[in-house]
């Protein structure tokens, strides 16, 4: 056979001598980091899909390579879709951590090791201003503002992200979208902190792909939970528990007793005193303006927290909650002070100095293949700002008296386009008198 047909024989061969080839099953892969709630640590969490040690090699930047080691383990989770694909969810959980101090490190065994990574152990003081990024609804396809994210999390904006629900549709193609999610944004949580609450999207299958991939603080498997943060108490539940009462309605109780007991606990004079701010964040929004013909135009939002079960506004508004982060709505929008569809600004002049109840923001419009969704013309009283325009959140909790939000819009190449700051000498119920 003469040379050249030789050579192309081969090529027609090519696809079967690749596919011949196995995957290489034991790479790490969808690396992030959580914040587990106790100073000092950081859970390195990734998948693989044979099951591998679980190990975490780190150092100091700047020191010795790879100078500590810590082991972990391997959940098997097995997707419940037609293939019922498996993987193996690896956690590992760092401790002893100097506050504010950066590290390197990459996950894996020595059957196959991830990237280098770095990231900044949290500052456990009080007087701590974290930067937080926050937004919901970001897809892996149309992920718009994810570039800028990125390069923001490289430049080293940010201490934490807040993504508030929906990671688009884990489950779908047998949970190769959550997989490819997962690559996505390895991007950003490979390095910083990605702190999640679960939104109407990951529910198939009773949110067992959310579940399984993430790893919040707590014993509820991500689905709720609390932790503290500079001068703030961060707490994120689960508004679908509201609306996939064929789950049960036991975590709708479940979860409503819990909140109970942690707002009781952070609002203990002791507490609210180091740290006054109480932020939540629930991917459906109790008010929203949107014309979508369904949550902010069927319904007032806010009376999804009043079915057969007990209300959220009312505890909210009882333990003096100063700040509600909201997503779902692929739209931004900023509230005025409200409690029971009235305004309670502070004053006509300084809405947010002293407001008279919390303040509201929604931030779903990251980017994801809904696009983004239009206003209702004629919105109630309480919004005091809007945008369609793709984007996300940045917040600062600057001290115990001083927070402050900007929107930046990816449409207009990371121009700032809304910004305040809530201002509040007072923290707790006797603040709205």
């Amino acid at each position: 056979m003469e040379p050249a047909h030789a050579a192309c024989a081969l090529l027609s061969l090519a696809p079967l001598l690749v596919l011949g080839v196995p995957p290489i099953w034991t790479q790490p892969e969808q690396v992030h980091l959580s914040y587990p709630g106790v100073p000092g640590s950081m859970v390195v969490t990734w998948t693989t899909f044979n099951k591998t040690e679980s190990k975490v090699e780190y150092s100091l930047l700047g020191g010795r390579l790879f100078d500590m080691t810590a082991k972990g383990d391997a959940t098997l989770f097995v997707d419940s879709g037609e293939e019922k694909r498996k993987m193996y969810i690896h956690r590992v959980k760092l401790t002893g951590l100097k506050p504010a101090t950066a590290y390197v490190y990459h996950c894996g065994s020595d059957e196959g090791w991830s990237d280098v990574f770095f990231f900044t152990a949290l500052n456990d003081s009080t007087s701590f201003s974290p930067r937080f990024a926050l937004y919901g609804d970001l897809g892996n396809e149309n992920p718009q503002s994810l570039a800028r994210l990125q390069k923001e999390t490289q430049l080293g904006m940010y201490d934490v992200v807040l993504h508030i629900g929906t990671s688009r549709h884990l489950h779908s193609d047998n949970a190769r979208i959550g997989d490819e999610f997962m690559r996505q944004i390895q991007s950003i949580a490979a390095y910083l902190p990605y702190m999640t609450c679960p939104g109407n999207h990951e529910a198939t299958y009773n949110f067992s792909n959310y579940r399984n991939r993430f790893s919040m603080p707590g014993q509820t498997e991500s689905l709720w939970y609390s932790w503290n943060l500079g001068s703030a108490h961060i707490i994120s539940f689960s508004t679908e528990v509201y609306f996939y009462l064929e789950y049960g309605l036991e975590l709708l109780f479940k979860q409503y007793e819990w909140l109970k007991k942690d707002l009781e606990e952070a609002n203990k004079p002791e507490n609210r005193a180091v740290r006054p701010w109480i932020i939540t964040m629930g991917h459906r929004p109790m008010y929203c303006s949107d014309d979508d013909q369904d949550d902010c135009t069927k319904f007032d939002s806010y009376v999804y927290t009043k079915p057969l079960a007990p209300g959220l506004e009312d505890l909210f508004y009882r333990y003096g909650v100063d700040l509600e982060l909201w997503a779902h709505e692929h739209t931004y929008e900023r509230l005025w002070p409200v409690y029971g569809d009235k305004v309670y600004n502070g004053s006509k002049e300084q809405p947010y100095v002293n407001p008279k109840a919390p303040v509201h923001i929604v931030t779903g419009s990251a980017g994801c293949r809904e696009k983004t969704d239009r206003f209702n013309p004629n919105p109630k009283e309480w919004s005091a700002f809007r945008s369609t325009d793709y984007g996300y959140t940045r917040m600062q909790v600057v001290n115990t008296t001083h927070v402050y939000l900007e929107q930046v819009s990816d449409d207009q190449y990371g121009k700032v386009i809304d910004s305040i700051w809530v201002v509040k000498e007072k923290h707790g119920f006797s603040a709205w008198f």
